[in-house]
């Protein structure tokens, strides 16, 4: 049977211009080490993702991909006790002086595709480099192609945070039945779960269809996310899905029309066309001015979702380039560690998505600017009554270049007002609990806590003083002799257990650039 217009026009409505799937990573190697029999840390400062402050310094010991203890070794500005540190290792890492967190849960990751990004050993090193521990892909890729990659990873046989796969509905190879009745819905749903995906990636579908997908992944313990499109979402925006069940969304879409003052659909200019991207991402903008901020619409949006427990992952590190593209063009790793063929997509086109800046003005930017301060006050306020709220990056569009992108995240969040401690727990902990809460479960990683999975990043500055320091380009800093120098970046990550030299990852993909280029370019060209 062949699938149902509907399902067809949603998939090709997500992945214009078509782009094949990415070649799967290669095998491990000797990429990282471990998992150990005891992997022993010593003497760092513990950030432990759950919102308590830094403490230290510890050593912590990690049994194959578990933490099994945390102990205080001393006290600040004091020689070390030797009494108090656990036994001998099997593997030491030395971070005396060095700050240690969870490692980043980004859960909104997509894993490229060819042309622009041809190799999943690209993003994936950028992701690890970047501290990143697990992603949920929204998709990674195909449904079959990211289960399968999924597998290899939590068996330890690729350089690959752990995966968490959501499918859009409709998606699997041998999927021949319809999702646009309810029925047809409920049925792929129960096909998704029984291939092994976790959840689901809804747009704005109509009531009784959306009501059945959420409902059926609710039974079977699936998680789900939103991205309301906007040309569904003066049906479905985010209260109305909320209130069918729908346990969190992405991006800001239907969150704005849930709380218009003066109207109930967007105010569109009359010769507006939402196939044209400059149309639609230059005019979405447009709707800070359609809602108050404090008043009556956004409280009580706001008081629904905290009696939902609805979480919101913004995701605004994609957008960001609207309100300044010169910057995101223009910034510090395009040179080093974006593929040519990448930056080729990023760059002014009517047909690559997210590539609309042949016109863009400085109304537009301003537009944008207005419209991220009415956002952020969202989300802060929300964070600040008891909301959770989590961190994704969807790079690989806009000139987010993967791994750099979910830094930029955590630096948006504290622009928004979220203490660095509120925006670390946002990428550790409420990440892990926005992943687990649909199946019952408690959370595996996430938190720096003996018991759950041993999933760090170390890096050598510390990150709640200044996010800087975890982008793969360090933060610029002088030095004493008065040398401009770059300081920074994450030293290892660990993820179960096995520990990755985030250095080596970032040289690695430099030299993935470097070749690409010399492909694309030959000497005497």
């Amino acid at each position: 049977m062949i699938r149902s217009l509907l399902a067809l026009i949603v998939a090709l409505s997500f992945s214009l211009p078509s782009l094949a799937q990415v070649k799967p990573a290669p095998d491990l190697g000797d990429q990282a080490d471990g998992p150990h029999e005891r992997l022993i840390i010593r003497g760092g400062i513990l950030i432990d993702g759950s919102g308590g402050p830094p403490r230290g310094p510890v050593d912590i010991v990690v049994e194959g991909n578990t933490i099994t203890r945390i102990v205080g070794v001393g006290s600040p500005g004091t020689p070390i006790d030797p009494d108090r540190r656990p036994g001998d290792a099997t593997r030491e890492i030395d971070a005396h002086g060095m700050y240690i967190m969870p490692g980043i849960v980004d859960n909104h990751l997509h894993t490229g595709g060819a042309p622009k990004a041809p190799e999943a050993e690209y993003v994936y090193k950028l992701w690890l480099a970047h501290g990143i521990t697990t992603g949920r892909g929204v998709g990674f890729g195909g449904m079959e192609w990211s289960l399968s990659e999924k597998a290899r990873s939590e068996r330890g046989e690729i350089a690959a945070p752990r995966m968490v796969v959501y499918a859009r509905p409709g998606q699997g190879e041998d999927w021949e039945g319809d999702v646009d009745t309810p029925e047809g819905a409920r049925a792929w749903v129960r096909y998704a779960h029984s291939k092994g995906v976790d959840g689901l990636k809804l747009g704005a579908y109509r009531p009784e269809i959306m009501q059945a997908l959420i409902e059926e992944a609710n039974s079977l313990g699936m998680g789900q996310t939103a991205h309301l499109a906007q040309t569904g979402v003066a049906e479905m925006n985010a209260i109305d899905a909320a209130r069918l069940g729908m346990t969190s969304m992405t991006h800001y879409y239907g969150l704005f029309e849930s709380m218009y003052d003066n109207a109930d659909i967007q105010t569109w200019p009359v010769d507006m066309n939402y196939s044209d991207e400059y149309d639609r991402f230059g005019q979405v903008a447009r709707q800070w001015s359609m809602v108050t901020p404090g008043g009556e619409k956004w409280n009580a949006l706001m008081d629904e979702f905290l009696e939902l427990d609805f979480i919101i992952n913004p995701t605004m590190t994609i957008y960001s380039a609207g309100r300044d593209v010169m910057r995101a063009k223009n910034a510090d790793w395009h040179a080093v560690y974006t593929l040519p063929s990448l930056q080729a997509f990023f760059d002014p086109s009517r047909e690559n998505h997210g590539s609309y800046w042949f016109n863009w003005t400085t109304a537009d930017e301003i537009a944008w600017k207005k419209f991220y301060q009415v956002w952020m006050q969202f989300l802060n306020e929300y964070k600040n009554r008891g909301g959770r709220v989590t961190v994704g990056s969807d790079s690989g569009f806009i000139y987010q270049l993967f791994g750099f992108g979910t830094i930029l995240e955590l630096e948006m969040l504290q622009e928004a007002g979220f203490h660095p401690l509120e925006v670390v727990r946002a990428a550790t902990m409420h990440g892990a609990e926005e992943n687990f809460e649909a199946s019952g479960k408690p959370i595996e990683y996430g938190v720096v806590r003996p018991g759950l999975r041993a999933d760090m990043l170390i890096v050598e500055e510390n990150p709640l003083a200044d996010f800087k320091v975890l982008y793969g380009t360090g933060a610029i800093r002088l030095s004493e002799d008065g040398n401009v120098e770059r300081r920074g970046g994450i030293k290892w990550t660990i993820k179960d257990g096995m520990v990755f030299d985030a250095k080596q990852l970032l040289q690695d993909v430099a030299d993935m650039v470097e070749a690409q280029k010399a492909v694309r370019q030959p000497t005497g060209e």
